[in-house]
């Protein structure tokens, strides 16, 4: 019986660094709506933002009252 086995892939890093930058700034904005838009740093005008990520921010553990 003949056995084979699979050879890993080998990803290049040139491939793989557009998408970590990518991903990277996806996170920070989402940190940015999450932590900080609100009041002085608020950059959409009114409260529509801090209402829809109102419970992340608590469970990330960001005060907001």
């Amino acid at each position: 019986m003949i056995s084979s086995t699979a050879a890993p892939i080998a990803i290049p890093l040139r491939d793989v660094i557009p998408w970590a930058i990518f991903a990277g700034l996806l996170c920070l904005i989402a940190i940015y709506f999450v932590g900080a838009e609100e009041g002085a740093t608020s950059i959409i005008q009114g409260m529509y933002v801090h209402e829809w990520v109102h419970d992340g921010r608590h469970l990330l553990g960001f005060p907001c009252h």
